[in-house]
């Protein structure tokens, strides 16, 4: 709770319906997940998702209340956001190399049941130079852009941080839009052996960083449009380019070692 008099420099949130409803909103979602793939039935996902989206509106609005207008993200309080996000990119890494791990386990020593080839028989993957080395260097340029924005931002030109703000969420949707595309017209699926599924596990979960990242500087562009950015009070949008590095960083790995030298 908040109080008047405290001798401590940190801040007490008060107290907050949305970790609940969120964690019911996720609880939903991925139940709806399964009854959509066995049962072909999107509704419970749908209202999953609903409940996941409004929690996620809700809860920010309440951060941006406290860091913008009520003051309470301190010098003090912004070490602690930074070490936050710092831990949980850290996590994030040691998720994606669980992925990585799989995949080198079995492409570097295949089994006789893969017959001890790398792809295995009778899958076809994906040509490295097409739509992977087109994504690649999307998120390469949308790299660039989102440093341009946070210089420009560091300089107080709100038209050009705007302008890269811009381009950088237009680069994340085209790269989503190719991906999705590849998906569509992919020649094997999660089910053709292990090459399948950490093929569409890595890049699966890779694409849904990259969404999150996308909303995530949408977000950071809706607010710097209401000012709600300065040159001196703007980690939101620190933590934002940050994400997007180690989103970029991942998919490098990602197109070097499934798409260049898995193929």
């Amino acid at each position: 709770m908040l109080t008047t008099h405290s001798n401590h420099p940190f801040h007490l949130v008060d107290y907050s319906p949305w970790p609940l409803t969120g964690a019911i909103g996720a609880m939903v979602m991925v139940s709806g997940l399964a009854k959509w793939f066995h049962l072909f039935n999107m509704n419970l996902f749908l209202i999953g998702m609903s409940i996941t989206l409004l929690t996620m509106i809700q809860w920010w609005r309440d951060v941006i209340r406290e860091g913008t207008y009520q003051g309470l993200h301190t010098s003090f309080v912004s070490i602690g956001l930074r070490w936050g996000m710092i831990l949980f990119i850290a996590s994030e890494v040691l998720f994606f190399m669980s992925f990585f791990w799989a995949f080198f386990s079995s492409s570097l020593a295949p089994t006789i049941e893969l017959g001890m080839l790398w792809p295995p028989m009778g899958i076809q993957p994906f040509n490295p130079m097409q739509i992977p080395l087109l994504n690649t260097a999307i998120l390469l340029a949308s790299g660039v852009t989102v440093t341009w924005a946070h210089h420009s931002l560091m300089e107080s030109n709100h038209t050009q941080t705007m302008q890269g703000l811009f381009f950088t969420v237009l680069l994340g949707m085209y790269f989503t839009l190719l991906q999705a595309y590849e998906y569509w017209e992919a020649p094997f699926t999660i089910a053709d052996a292990v090459y399948g599924s950490t093929f569409f596990v890595a890049t699966g979960f890779h694409g849904l960083h990259v969404i999150i990242g996308t909303i995530f500087l949408t977000t950071c562009l809706m607010r710097h449009l209401l000012n709600q950015f300065s040159p001196n009070h703007h980690f939101g949008f620190e933590a934002a380019a940050w994400y997007w590095h180690f989103v970029d960083v991942v998919w490098l790995f990602l197109y070097i070692s499934i798409y260049w030298w898995g193929s």
